[in-house]
């Protein structure tokens, strides 16, 4: 069988093998402190390890912002979070420039940073933001750069933004356009915990009990996490895979009577984000290579968003995340 070899193999095994050591204590860190979130906290890592950025969907009280908190401290990140409202304008994400004249009478314009300058970025509710402020922010994702008066300001080299919706009170949102949720690596549904893991949290959070997060690794270790995920060896099975399930998911496909009923489907760049995505997942798990149960599992994060179904069909009662599981059925 073919696979996409691990380049520079001397070695390659112990790497892969102490990365996943410090991913595995990452993952108790956070589970430590963020409690019935176990897959929400998995996806999340698995989008920092692929160097993409995560929407996170869910209802208020849910941890989310305490999960992006808790990332920074634990990944040792410098963590930003900034509340998306209406009168948010571009120049408060990205920066300006200001006039200041020195002691000689001299003016000159100096920038200032905006909080987009930073290694872990919490979007706040992004749909409450303008189109042109939502914009500006996933220019930045997508360039790894902002411009202001024509002068360039490169971003940090490791730099992710984890953004949130709340599914409820649409009212005065801005939703974000198909090609703008594209950005987005993986759709991360955040749901309410169960019973076991609600009254651990009543417990612990009401009784004084609650665990600071602890600084398990630096920025250095995700980095060097990054480039060891894109050299993980895939075989030509999850290669084939992860082809057939993107473009199965498309209106053209010949797949029965599911086509009929999507309006439009994932591009080439959901086959890429599924690939770096289920290398991610193994290195996470402890293993060094992904298997089509990876591509099962991240089907529904990395296609629910990049994708949508007619009228025909949601007047019939059909769902994005039951077309995707009937496709993940009749090809695995």
């Amino acid at each position: 069988m073919n696979a996409i070899e691990l380049q520079d193999e001397a070695g390659a095994q112990e790497r892969l093998a102490a990365t996943a050591e410090i991913l595995g204590r990452v993952r108790e860190a956070l589970k430590a402190v963020i409690f019935g979130q176990d897959e929400v906290i998995d996806q999340t890592l698995v989008t920092l390890l692929s160097g993409g950025h995560g929407l996170l969907i869910g209802v208020p009280g849910l941890a989310k912002t305490k999960l992006v908190d808790t990332l920074g401290t634990v990944l040792g990140m410098d963590a930003k979070r900034v509340q998306f409202t209406p009168d948010l304008m571009p120049s408060d994400i990205t920066g300006s420039e200001v006039m200041e004249e020195s002691v000689s009478g001299e003016r000159a314009f100096r920038f200032i940073k905006g909080p987009v300058f930073t290694q872990l970025l919490m979007a706040d509710e992004i749909n409450r933001a303008s189109p042109r402020t939502q914009s500006a922010l996933l220019q930045a994702m997508q360039e790894k750069h902002v411009t202001v008066a024509g002068a360039r300001h490169d971003l940090p080299r490791l730099f992710h933004v984890l953004a949130t919706q709340n599914p409820l009170e649409q009212e005065g949102t801005y939703p974000l356009p198909e090609a703008q949720l594209d950005r987005f690596m993986l759709q991360i549904d955040v749901g309410y915990p169960d019973l076991d893991a609600e009254r651990r949290m009543l417990l612990v959070t009401t009784m004084g009990e609650e665990k600071a997060p602890l600084r398990v690794c630096e920025p250095d270790d995700l980095i060097e996490a990054q480039a060891l995920v894109r050299r993980v060896p895939v075989g030509d099975k999850v290669v084939d895979a992860i082809l057939s399930l993107v473009r199965a998911a498309r209106p053209e496909a010949n797949t029965d009577g599911i086509a009929s009923m999507i309006a439009w489907g994932p591009g080439p760049r959901a086959s890429q984000a599924l690939m770096l995505a289920v290398r991610a997942r193994a290195l996470l798990d402890g293993r060094f290579a992904p298997s089509t149960d990876d591509v099962v599992a991240l089907a529904q994060p990395v296609l629910r968003h990049r994708m949508a179904l007619n009228f025909s069909a949601r007047a019939e009662g059909q769902t994005t995340a039951g077309v995707i599981a009937r496709l993940c059925n009749d090809l695995f």
